[in-house]
C-alpha cells in the first residue's frame, strides 16, 4: 500500500462583481486542488491561494509524499515542512502543504472506511455558522440585497467589511443593523485597515450599533496593536484575528500575548489538519475560544472535533465556488453539518470538472473573453491568467 499519484489542478473563478474589503480589491478567486491516490482510493484537498502553490506541489511536495505510506500522515507532514525550508514556510508554502495534508487525511479516512470527524474524534454533530460578505464595494440597495442573501443561510450572525472609507463606516453599519434587526448578531472585519488610533475611534461607533465582533482592527501581525484595542474596548466587542496564521508558532505567540478575545484559524492555510490540531490543543490549554475562517466545506468535519470552537465562517465567495466545483453538502438552518454517510470529508470534484475541465454552472462563471472554466496542471499555469 503506497501513494501512487499526486495530481494538482488550479482554478480561477471570477466573482459575480468586483469586490473589495478594507485593504484589498479583487475580481476573481483561485483554488488549488490536490488529489492523492492510493490504489482505488483518492483523497482531495484544496487551498485558496495563488496558482504558484500548485507549482510548488508539482515540483517539490509531490516527490516528498509519492511512494510513501498513505497512513503515515505525520511523517509526510514533517517531511513537507523540511522540503520548503529554503523557499519559506509561510504564505504559499503553508497553503501548498495544507492542501496536500487535507488530501492525505481524506485518503486515510477513506482507507479506514470512516467519516473524517469520526477518525479525528467528534465532540459535536454540527457547528453554527456566521454568514460573511458585505464587501466595501457594495453600498445602498446592493448591500441591502446582499445582506438578505446572506441571511438566507439561516445564520443568526452576519459579518460585513469596513475600513476602506472610514467616513462611510457609520452609514454601512446603520444599514446592516437595520437589515439584521436587533435579534441577529452584527460582526465587522477591517482586514487590518486601521491604525491603532483609528481602530479605537471606530470601536466607539461599533459599540453604539451593538457590534459583537471586531476582526483585524489592525494588522494581524501587530500583536501590540491588537492587545491595545482589546484592552481599550468594552467586553461586549470581541477583538479577533488569526486567519493569516501560517503555522503553530504564530498562534502560540498570539495566545501567549493574549492579543485577541477569539482566535481564528484557516485549515487551508495553517498547514492543514495536522497544523490545525496543534492550534486547537493550544486553544484548549489557554482557555481561548476559536473560530474557523472561510472554506466551509473543508472545515465541516474538523469543526465537529474542535472543542474550543464557537462557529465557522460561511464566506459568500467560497460557498459559491465550492458549490460550483465540488460535490458536497452546504448549510441547513444556520449550521454546518458533515455528511457522516460518506468516508473521508465527503468533498470531491464534480465529475464534469474532472472530465471536461469545466465546472457545473459555468453559465454563471463566465471568464474574460467568454472562455470556459479550464483546469491546468502546476507549473504550466501563467500567473494572473484565467484557468
Amino acid at each position: 500500500m503506497s501513494i501512487d499519484a499526486v495530481q494538482t489542478r488550479s482554478f480561477t473563478i471570477p466573482t459575480e462583481r468586483p469586490e473589495s474589503d478594507g485593504t484589498l480589491s479583487w475580481t476573481s478567486t483561485t483554488v488549488v486542488v490536490v488529489e492523492v491516490t492510493s490504489g482505488d482510493l483518492t483523497g482531495v484537498g484544496y487551498t485558496y491561494c495563488s496558482s504558484a502553490a500548485a507549482a510548488l506541489i508539482e515540483r517539490v511536495l509531490r516527490d516528498v509524499v509519492a511512494g510513501g505510506d498513505p497512513m503515515a500522515i505525520e511523517r509526510h507532514w514533517w517531511r513537507m515542512l523540511e522540503a520548503v525550508r529554503n523557499f519559506g514556510r509561510e504564505g504559499i508554502g503553508a497553503c501548498a502543504i495544507s492542501a496536500v495534508d487535507l488530501a492525505l487525511w481524506d485518503l486515510k479516512a477513506k482507507r479506514l472506511g470512516l467519516p473524517l470527524c469520526d477518525l479525528l474524534g467528534a465532540v459535536r454533530d454540527a457547528t453554527p455558522i456566521y454568514a460573511s460578505g458585505g464587501f466595501t464595494s457594495l453600498e445602498g440597495k446592493e448591500l441591502e440585497e446582499h445582506l438578505h442573501t446572506l441571511l438566507e443561510t439561516g445564520a443568526e450572525r452576519a459579518k460585513i467589511k469596513i475600513g476602506r472609507e472610514p467616513e462611510r463606516d457609520p452609514e454601512r453599519l446603520a444599514l446592516a443593523r437595520r437589515v439584521l434587526g436587533r435579534d441577529r448578531v452584527l460582526m465587522v472585519d477591517a482586514n487590518g485597515a486601521y491604525s491603532i488610533p483609528e481602530a479605537l475611534r471606530i470601536a466607539e461607533t461599533l459599540e453604539s450599533y451593538e457590534v459583537d465582533w471586531f476582526e483585524e482592527p489592525v494588522s494581524s501581525d501587530n500583536l501590540v496593536g491588537l492587545r491595545r484595542v482589546r484592552d481599550t474596548t468594552s467586553g461586549s466587542l470581541r477583538v479577533t484575528a488569526g486567519e493569516y496564521g501560517w503555522d503553530p508558532y504564530y498562534f502560540r505567540r498570539v495566545l501567549e500575548f493574549d492579543a485577541v478575545d477569539v482566535l481564528q484559524l484557516d485549515v487551508t492555510r495553517c498547514l492543514g489538519i495536522s497544523g490545525a490540531l496543534r492550534v486547537i490543543h493550544a486553544c484548549e490549554s489557554h482557555h481561548k475560544p476559536l473560530s474557523f475562517h472561510c472554506a466551509p466545506a473543508m472545515h465541516a468535519h474538523l469543526a465537529c472535533c474542535a472543542r474550543p470552537l464557537i462557529h465557522c465562517e460561511y464566506f459568500f465567495d467560497h460557498a459559491r465556488i465550492e458549490q460550483i466545483l465540488f460535490d458536497q453538502v452546504g448549510v441547513t438552518n444556520g449550521v454546518l453539518e458533515p455528511d457522516r454517510c460518506r468516508p473521508g470529508h465527503g468533498v470531491k470534484l464534480r465529475a464534469n470538472t474532472v472530465g471536461q475541465g469545466k465546472a457545473e454552472g459555468a453559465d454563471i462563471v463566465t471568464l474574460q473573453a467568454q472562455a470556459p472554466l479550464e483546469s491546468t496542471r502546476g507549473e504550466s499555469t501563467p500567473e494572473g491568467s484565467y484557468l
